[in-house]
């Protein structure tokens, strides 16, 4: 890795400038990317945990998901989806207190013995110390739908508030919430847009773990600035098709009809799916977003460790990096 730029925190390999020159087609991730989600999804997550650990197993915990373990269990690769995180959160809990150990304890075996499978790893690991986890992923529901999951009931309520909540799914709220959403920073403008139309025109698209309707409320501005015939959104596709499932995005890269594309997104799963992209045949340079976190610093290891080719602290220094500027 060489330091282009001290001044603006970007750290680009050697050979990456005049290998990106052919890059016809540009696709972002928009969690921690097009949004800064410090306040509204990373709070949901903290919200959820602390509300259901309290109504299921009688838990006081207010904040319990520190930066450290939302990283943690990020880095994995396996737990793209926030729920996915409350979910490991909330049996980690479960399990100290069958096993009469400290949260502390477990939830660092837990995560050391995760991996992108994401909540799978989590369940194997729990039931190969012998805790009966049975009941307890009974109640959460993780795979049934939005509508009927227990652990997604109480997210998209916290996040989405109760007006939105049940403007989506035409169904009453149980909590009484404004909905974290709106605290959603926009991080995206009309310049770097405009910069970025002039080299890719309307090759630019997202693949994300948010549904569209949520792309769209916070996105709301920018909406005619994206391909959205080409960009998925994951919140409201089949599970299985989760980051790091390559699919999501070879099937926009193919929408795209592109021969060269970069993929920006800020997790371990973005940067597995843009590999895997490339082994594919599907050429795809990743780009990793490390400034939006609470722990920018975590992350930015996470990339360097990875040898990820661009690394920047903010989307507004792309033109830079593509000699658009």
């Amino acid at each position: 890795m060489t330091m282009n730029d001290n001044s603006s925190n970007m750290l680009v390999s050697d050979s990456i400038v005049d290998d990106v020159s052919d890059v016809d087609a540009i696709i972002f991730d928009c969690d921690g990317v097009l949004v800064d989600i410090t306040e509204s999804y990373d709070t949901a997550i903290n919200e959820t945990v602390s509300y259901i650990l309290k109504d299921t197993l009688g838990i006081q915990a207010d904040t319990i998901v520190t930066p450290e373990i939302l990283y943690g269990f990020k880095s994995k690769g396996g737990f793209n989806d926030e729920v996915a995180v409350c979910y490991a959160v909330i049996l980690s809990s479960f399990a100290a207190k069958e096993l009469e150990k400290s949260f502390t304890e477990i939830i660092k075996d837990v995560i050391d013995n995760s991996d992108e499978t994401g909540i799978l790893s989590v369940d194997n690991f729990l039931e190969s110390i012998n805790v009966k986890i049975t009941s307890i992923k009974k109640k959460l529901n993780y795979f049934g739908s939005h509508e009927t999951s227990y652990i997604y009931t109480i997210f998209d309520q916290v996040f989405y508030g109760a007006a939105l909540y049940e403007k989506i799914y035409s169904k009453p709220a149980t909590l009484s919430t404004n909905g974290l959403i709106e605290k959603d920073k926009v991080l995206i403008n009309s310049e770097l847009i405009s910069s970025l139309e002039k080299k890719f025109g309307n090759k630019i698209a997202v693949v994300t773990g948010r549904g569209k309707f949520a792309f769209s409320y916070s996105l709301k501005d920018f909406l005619d600035n994206f391909d959205i015939s080409n960009s998925i959104f994951l919140e409201d596709e089949s599970k299985e098709l989760a980051k790091p499932n390559v699919e999501p995005l070879l099937k926009s890269i193919r929408g795209l009809d592109s021969k060269h594309c970069i993929y920006v997104g800020d997790s371990m799963e973005d940067m597995l799916m843009a590999n895997k992209a490339t082994e594919m045949g599907f050429k795809t340079t990743f780009c990793g977003i490390y400034g939006t976190s609470k722990k920018p610093e975590i992350k930015l290891e996470m990339f360097k460790n990875n040898n990820v080719p661009i690394i920047l602290d903010s989307i507004s220094q792309i033109p830079k990096v593509l000699n658009l500027v």
